[in-house]
């Protein structure tokens, strides 16, 4: 709802204040501006980008839109999940090998289905306790491996966009290009014996691709990438808090532990 709200105020303080200047929309409706200015966009959009990043762009996108959002309980089936596993993994850490061999199959996975449904957390979960499963590792170790993953997951997702501020930017030069071609169409009217009046509003409609291209990028582009930025620091958060859980399980793992008076546990 927020990011509706948003796109209108935007379309009306621009178009409002432009109605109550006197102006008329269908002046500013010029279709082949579009077609070239968002055409240009698409096409360099599609040129610059693997196959992977488009499709994880679109996926960003279709969550920046969404209504629905990752909280409160998202976080509790998380916590409540690493909660799970390690307690199963207290028992030895070849206990979770039914359950992080085959997660869709496991009957504690699928008690939260939000997780399950989060592919890249969800391999993230299930391959760092194969690790910890396969032998010893100190948690100096592990910290530095789960680093190394976290940042190239992070680098994955920002990617798509870091495209789309670029294309954003790109979206004046586009729009003078539609400009500087309606210009040349304008300026070839002369030599057919075009009146004035027909000069200028070919060299008006030229002049509306600029604006459609500032206002693509300050107005709807940008925002959207800064959105979409956002929601990949919130996502690297859930992989944090993983780590911070493998991190400290390990810890525990290694430490000694006597008894201690009075009845207490000392732990080295």
């Amino acid at each position: 709802m927020q990011q509706l709200i948003g796109i209108a105020i935007v379309l009306g303080a621009v178009f409002g204040g432009f109605l109550l200047n006197g102006g008329s929309l269908h002046v500013i409706w010029q279709p082949l501006e579009l077609l070239i200015i968002m055409g240009a966009a698409m096409g360099a959009i599609v040129l610059g980008n693997s196959r992977h990043v488009l499709m994880e762009m679109i996926g960003q996108l279709r969550k920046v839109m969404s209504f629905s959002r990752r909280g409160q309980e998202y976080q509790r089936q998380l916590l409540l999940l690493m909660y799970e596993l390690i307690e199963t993994a207290a028992g030895g850490l070849k206990a979770l090998d039914a359950h992080v061999e085959a997660p869709k199959d496991s009957p504690l996975f699928r008690r939260y289905p939000l997780i399950l449904d989060d592919a890249k957390l969800l391999a993230f979960v299930v391959d760092n306790f194969r690790l910890m499963a396969m032998g010893k590792i100190n948690s100096h170790e592990l910290e530095g491996v789960l680093d190394q993953e976290i940042d190239a997951i992070h680098d994955e997702l920002i990617q798509p966009s870091k495209s789309l501020h670029k294309i954003s930017e790109a979206m004046p030069g586009f729009g003078i290009l539609a400009a500087v071609l309606g210009i040349v169409m304008a300026m070839n009217t002369v030599s057919s014996g075009a009146s004035a009046a027909e000069i200028s509003e070919r060299v008006a409609a030229a002049m509306v691709g600029t604006f459609i291209g500032i206002f693509a990028c300050y107005g709807l582009m940008d925002p959207l990438a800064n959105m979409m930025k956002q929601l990949v620091d919130s996502e690297m958060s859930n992989f944090e808090s993983v780590k911070v859980v493998l991190v400290a399980h390990v810890v525990t793992r290694s430490r000694r532990c006597w008894p201690s008076m009075p009845g207490g546990v000392w732990c080295s």
